[in-house]
C-alpha cells in the first residue's frame, strides 16, 4: 500500500513537470525559429470585398477629377483598356526598309491594336519643367522619353524623377546627330554611348532606339541591334503647344497611333509642357481615345 501511495503522488507531481517543459521546448524553438531569420508568417489577409472596391475605385477618380480642375484640362481623360495579355513587335512599315530590314530592328509609326489608345513620346530632354512632372503623375497620363545625353547631362536628376514616377528611359543618342552623316562606327558611338549612360546613371540599357529627326540608314539599324536595340519606334503624329502635325493624308490620329512631342518650353513654344498637355489630351479625348503606356503593348 506504501508503495501504491508513492506512485499516486508521483502522478499528480508529473502533470505540472511535463506542462514546464513542453512550455520549454515550445520557446526554444521559437527561439530557433527567430535566430534561423524566419519569422512568423502573419495571417491572410482576405481579398477585398466589392464595397471595398467599389470605395477604392470612387477614391481614385475623386483624386483624378481634383487633379483634371486644379491643372486646367477641359475633361477628364479617358481610362486606358486593360494591356494585352500578349505584347505585339510591329513590323516594320511598308516604305521605312533598308536592304536587310528581316534581320534588324523593325521601324514603325503605330502599333497595331484595335484599342482605341495612343502613345505619348518625349523627345531630346531640353525643358526640365518640374510641373510637368507633378501634373503627369497626378493627372496619371503615361508616357515614353527618348533622351540625348547631351542635354540630360545638364540635370540627371530630373529624368530620375521621372523614372521613379514609372516613365521608361530610352535612347536618343549621345548628341543628337544626323546619323545617316556619320560612318558605321560614329554611329555606334552615339547610339552604344546613350546605352552606357541611361545603364550608368538609371540602371538598365534601354531596348528602344529614336534616330534624331527620324533619319536613319541601314548602318543605323545595324548598329542600334550591335547595341541591344530591338526596335525602333518614330511618330504618326506630332503635338505642339499652339498645333498637331500628322504623317498621314487624313490629318487624323488612329488607334495604335505613336505620338511625338519635345521637352521643350517658353523659348521655343507658345507656351509651357503643361500647356502643350492640355492641348494634346484635350485633342485625344475629344476623338474618345485614351493615353496608353507603349511598354505595356511593345
Amino acid at each position: 500500500m506504501k508503495l501504491v501511495r508513492q506512485k499516486d503522488k508521483f502522478s499528480r507531481n508529473r502533470a505540472p513537470v511535463l506542462r514546464a517543459a513542453l512550455a520549454v521546448v515550445t520557446a526554444t524553438a521559437l527561439a530557433a525559429g527567430c535566430a534561423s531569420g524566419e519569422p512568423a508568417k502573419p495571417p491572410v489577409k482576405p481579398a477585398p470585398g466589392p464595397a471595398e472596391v467599389a470605395k477604392q475605385r470612387a477614391a481614385v477618380h475623386a483624386g483624378r477629377l481634383a487633379a483634371v480642375k486644379r491643372w486646367g484640362v477641359a475633361k477628364m481623360p479617358l481610362a486606358a483598356p486593360k494591356p494585352p495579355k500578349k505584347k505585339v513587335t510591329p513590323k516594320t512599315r511598308k516604305g521605312f526598309e533598308v536592304a536587310g530590314q528581316k534581320n534588324l530592328p523593325p521601324v514603325f509609326t503605330t502599333i497595331p491594336t484595335k484599342d482605341k489608345v495612343v502613345f505619348l513620346t518625349i523627345d531630346d530632354g531640353a525643358e526640365k519643367d518640374p510641373k510637368f512632372l507633378k501634373m503627369m503623375s497626378e493627372l496619371k497620363i503615361p508616357y515614353t522619353a527618348f533622351l540625348s545625353d547631351y542635354l540630360v547631362k545638364e540635370d540627371y536628376g530630373y529624368f530620375k524623377q521621372m523614372q521613379d514616377r514609372g516613365v521608361v528611359l530610352n535612347n536618343h543618342t549621345l548628341n543628337h546627330r544626323y546619323l545617316p552623316g556619320l560612318t558605321y562606327a560614329q554611329q555606334k558611338r552615339e547610339i552604344c554611348g546613350m546605352q552606357d549612360v541611361i545603364e550608368k546613371r538609371y540602371g538598365k540599357r534601354p531596348e528602344l532606339f529614336r534616330p534624331p529627326y527620324g533619319n536613319y540608314n541601314q548602318n543605323t539599324l545595324k548598329a542600334a541591334k550591335a547595341c541591344g536595340i530591338r526596335a525602333v519606334p518614330l511618330w504618326n503624329a506630332e503635338v505642339f503647344v499652339d498645333k498637331m502635325d500628322y504623317r498621314e493624308w487624313d490629318r487624323d490620329i488612329h488607334p495604335g497611333d505613336i505620338i511625338l512631342t519635345h521637352f521643350r518650353g517658353k523659348e521655343d513654344w507658345k507656351g509651357t509642357m503643361p500647356d502643350m498637355i492640355r492641348k494634346f489630351l484635350k485633342m485625344v479625348t475629344d476623338k474618345g481615345y485614351a493615353v496608353a503606356k507603349l511598354e505595356d503593348y511593345l
